[in-house]
């Protein structure tokens, strides 16, 4: 199936520009800039989707944008879950979750392991995995936690991955909230990693110290790469051993990052195996803790890592600007209205993530441009879930032979931000009345709408 998408501003990692893209059956076969228009290819086309007038209900007369579809790398997606007392239904479903992420311009989703029963087996995951390929919403890949029950006792079924016999390898691995305390557990699940290649995301919430926790986790991710490059045990691996820092909030913790990548970036500590990588979310960048308290900084305000202070929020922003932060994930968390007042921590995240970012980056304070942004939400994460591989399903760029993941957005609308609309069934946003800049009009996933608003 043909797909033309007329007279748009173009936006990915690389590109600025008015051009026309054309799909065939969920991938994008060529991007035709100026004067060479796809008009000779629009014969048999099966949907044609022209920018000139393309408002999508939004009020604005500027070329719309069309851009690769986002990747989170944090969610949480709540099920398997607990079924809420007084509904038949749980607070948040596979479908309404997919839902709420192809609204807010979402392809790819990694989804932590919290759920109930914790996904702590390749048969849990896999099930997830399957479930969600059915629904063909978004393309959803469940970590594994990396102990059992996250009991942080036993390491999970991470040490039965391989490569050539499992019917499902998880792109991340993750403890989620708690980390693992013991250091030689954490060590072992970190080889173990290493030996199939793929991250590890740290929560770094151990005691609420982040600046130490991103300190440790550091330290063990080096010593991990250093013992297994000694023992050749990740000989056919580029990397033997990827530690990724979810969720920075706090200036320390930041600057921490910074001074370990300039000292990898000196001493070429990279090729010795140890990669380390880091994530921030919209609220952080947004929000402090005068905004937590008004909503409420025991109940609705409340999210792990806390909101914290203005000169946190710069810091974290100046590390964007830098290149310190690597991207922008979603830590999408929706709670049922009686669990925030009773002060469970999160925010549900995917319909105001785009907006909220490109609002307080792009428009108000011009600290990154429209391309940078993509590029932290789309490309870089993809790669870091190796989307960049041909075999895996290209994503993150509008390019030839790259997947038809892709959502349009009117940059000039503004909307107020009215949780009661949203798809998620978490009304647990600290956006909530706000005026936000950049709706999202439609999504496609694999070349398919999933979304229009």
């Amino acid at each position: 199936m043909r797909i033309i998408f007329k007279n748009f501003r173009i936006i990915d990692e690389d590109t600025d520009k008015i051009a026309d893209v054309i799909t065939e059956n969920g991938i994008i076969s060529a991007v035709l800039p100026g004067q060479d228009s796809a008009a000779k290819h629009e014969k048999d086309a099966a949907l044609i989707i022209d920018g000139a007038g393309f408002s999508g209900g939004a009020q604005s007369d500027k070329t719309p944008v069309l851009m690769p579809a986002f990747v989170d790398l944090h969610a949480h997606f709540r099920e398997p879950g607990i079924i809420e007392k007084d509904t038949p239904f749980p607070s948040e479903t596979l479908e309404s979750a997919s839902l709420s992420a192809a609204a807010g311009g979402f392809g790819t989703v990694v989804s932590m392991a919290n759920t109930r029963p914790v996904t702590d087996s390749i048969k849990q995951a896999a099930a997830l995995k399957s479930r969600s390929d059915r629904l063909g919403i978004v393309d959803l890949y469940p970590v594994l936690s990396l102990s059992k029950n996250l009991d942080g006792k036993e390491l999970s079924e991470i040490t039965s991955l391989s490569l050539k016999s499992s019917t499902y390898i998880p792109l991340m691995l993750s403890e989620d909230g708690k980390d693992l305390a013991d250091d030689d557990l954490f060590l072992a699940a970190i080889k173990e990693a290493g030996r199939i290649g793929i991250p590890v995301s740290c929560h770094c919430d151990l005691g609420g110290d982040e600046y130490n926790a991103v300190r440790r986790v550091i330290e063990l991710g080096k010593k991990a790469a250093s013992q297994m490059a000694a023992s050749q045990m990740a000989a056919s691996h580029t990397t033997a051993c990827h530690i990724h820092i979810a969720h920075v909030a706090k200036k320390e913790a930041v600057e921490l990052i910074r001074a370990e990548k300039d000292r990898a970036k000196r001493t070429h500590a990279g090729e010795s195996g140890f990669v380390l990588t880091c994530e921030v979310m919209p609220h952080n960048l947004c929000l402090t803790e005068k905004d937590a308290a008004k909503l409420g900084d025991k109940s609705w305000g409340r999210v792990n890592p806390p909101l914290a202070f203005e000169e946190d929020r710069k810091a974290l922003i100046a590390a964007l600007v830098d290149g310190t932060i690597d991207a922008i994930a979603t830590d999408h968390a929706p709670h049922s209205d009686a669990d925030k007042e009773a002060g469970m921590p999160g925010f549900s995240a995917f319909e105001t993530a785009f907006a909220a970012s490109y609002s307080e980056l792009v428009r108000s304070n011009s600290a990154i441009d429209l391309k940078r942004l993509s590029s932290i939400m789309s490309a870089v994460p993809a790669r870091f879930l190796g989307f960049d591989q041909e075999s895996r399903g290209r994503r993150g760029l509008i390019q030839a032979g790259y997947r038809a993941d892709l959502v349009i957005i009117d940059t000039e609308a503004a909307w107020d931000v009215n949780p009661r609309a949203f798809k998620t069934r978490g009304n647990n946003t600290p956006f909530i009345g706000r005026k936000l800049y950049g709706k999202v009009l439609m999504t496609l996933y694999g070349g398919r709408v999933v979304f229009c608003s």
